[in-house]
């Protein structure tokens, strides 16, 4: 018989701003920048770059992603596509399927050697450093060099080895063996290193990052793209067989654009167009506002609504946008509010744990592995192809309500993340949730063939939705992660609020000192 362990955190309520993400290291460093009269965008890409650093296995300058920032004044609402994008070199025929292995809408076929998933030839050019820094640009107040200190300062210091990056080196450790430079900086004699029981404890120092960091500091961010350290990422990537040359990664630039917006129970959505998660949450949204029950959050009913709803939403996108990653994801997500009521909600991958496993051997500097995001079989949506930019399952929203930011939200986890986000955003939106309320409340996840239901629910959860799909009942484990990991900043009066994941042992909220 299992154990079960009641895991609570408590929101955070602040006059001042807020930095809610999966570290809280990183959540303090974006809450400094408040401290010091820094605005909401300051905090979220100081907090995204030093996330890069002190947990390199989820995101990092080496992936990309998309934010959302809305005004607190006036509640304009502008959105950031800087994803990653294959190479234009890349020849689709290189990812031949396994022979025998058709798969289908959920379960795509195997790629020889898994060349889409580990490796060099799984690696596209990243986005983050010009998406962040174009963020910091246009709504900052602080430079790109400040914003990059933090992080500086902890790839010199070391990732700090605790019991939990400790067993995030551990799950990997197969896949970073593979490539030497990721093997001496990540492992000790192939494998993962222990946490020091006595005395201070030990790190893992990154100097080669941080001396790369301090150049970008003093460069400017281009210099990512089009000067020194450019030449030395094509370098080391094309010894390593990546086919990513110098002049794509200079033509390079992230996209501005208005959001996608759906109203939804008093509030409006704002969400990333494109190739992202949200047409498919607005689809999903659309058809819960007619459908959603009033017998309570938590009831069978109210579940059922939820699985169709986002079940639907989800086999459209397979069919016709097709979709992200058949296996795990590692992402990160970011939400800040201010002490003017402006919020960013920022998410950013490298795709999975550990990207493609790949560190740069001149700048330790850990790579995407973007290709993952592509349909492996040829003349579907979302094929592999040159010089593209994949379906990403990432899903950041910030909901307005007359007219002002009111929710920041988004999460990290692959395909769970959009039905994640749906049904918080519902536990808030149209059943009077408080943000701590809703982010403890237990979901159940329709990416899949099989429906999943955490086995905190209600009992005639899984019973109703077994009459209509497939069920496995499931704990909310953190390894593997069944949920997504959600993080969130909200408006309340003159108030904020802020909530990190429950159950991630380093998920916080930073507060700016008032």
């Amino acid at each position: 018989m299992g154990e079960h362990w009641n895991v609570h955190k408590g929101e955070r309520r602040s006059a001042g701003g807020l930095v809610a993400c999966q570290n809280w290291m990183a959540a303090e460093s974006g809450a400094d920048v408040l401290s010091r009269g820094g605005n909401a965008m300051d905090a979220a890409v100081t907090t995204a770059l030093t996330l890069s650093v002190v947990e390199p296995w989820l995101s990092g300058v080496g992936g990309g992603g998309f934010l959302l920032r809305a005004d607190g004044q006036d509640g304009r609402v502008d959105t950031l596509d800087f994803n990653v994008r294959s190479s234009r070199n890349i020849d689709p025929a290189d990812y031949p399927v396994v022979a025998g292995r058709d798969g289908d809408w959920f379960d795509w076929p195997q790629v020889r050697d898994d060349r889409n998933l580990i490796g060099y030839s799984s690696i596209c050019l990243p986005g983050a450093i010009a998406g962040l820094s174009a963020a910091l640009e246009r709504f900052g107040t602080i430079s790109f060099a400040e914003a990059l200190q933090p992080a500086i300062e902890h790839a010199r210091r070391g990732l700090a080895l605790d019991w939990f990056t400790v067993l995030c080196l551990a799950i990997d450790t197969e896949g970073l063996a593979r490539f030497p430079a990721s093997s001496q900086l990540f492992l000790k004699d192939g494998r993962a290193p222990r946490v020091q029981e006595i005395g201070p404890g030990s790190t893992i120092p990154m100097p080669r990052k941080a001396a790369m960091l301090e150049r970008l500091a003093k460069a400017g961010a281009r210099d990512f793209y089009e000067g020194e350290t450019a030449a030395s990422i094509v370098s080391d990537l094309n010894a390593g067989g990546s086919p990513i040359d110098l002049a794509e990664m200079r033509d390079y630039q992230p996209r501005w654009s208005d959001p996608l917006q759906v109203d939804y129970r008093g509030m409006t959505i704002n969400a990333m167009p494109g190739l992202s998660g949200g047409p498919t949450l607005v689809e999903a949204l659309s058809e819960l506002d007619g459908t959603l029950p009033q017998d309570g959050p938590l009831s069978g009913g109210t579940a059922l609504a939820f699985g169709r709803a986002i079940r639907r939403a989800s086999e459209h996108r397979l069919r016709t946008l097709g979709h992200g990653s058949s296996g795990e994801s590692c992402t990160t997500h970011i939400s800040v509010v201010d002490r003017d009521g402006t919020m960013v909600s920022l998410t950013n991958t490298l795709l999975s744990r550990f990207g493609s496993k790949v560190v740069l051997p001149s700048s330790d500097l850990l790579m995407n592995n973007g290709m993952m995001w592509f349909d492996p079989r040829p003349g579907q949506p979302n094929s592999i192809a040159a010089n593209a930019r994949p379906l990403a399952n990432m899903c950041p929203i910030i909901a307005t309500k007359g007219g002002r930011p009111k929710l920041a939200l988004g999460a990290a986890g692959g395909r769970q993340i959009m039905p994640a986000v749906a049904q918080i955003l519902s536990y808030v939106a149209a059943f009077g949730m408080s943000l701590e309320e809703a982010m403890h409340a237990p979901r159940i996840d329709a990416s899949g063939v099989t429906l999943r239901v955490n086995d905190k629910a209600k009992p005639d959860v899984a019973s109703r939705l077994g009459e209509e799909f497939p069920v496995e009942i499931i704990a909310d484990t953190l390894y593997p992660v069944n949920f997504s990991i959600p993080s969130a900043v909200l408006r309340d009066g003159a108030e904020n609020v802020g909530m990190a994941h429950p159950n991630h042992p380093l998920a916080a909220v930073g507060a700016e000192r008032t």
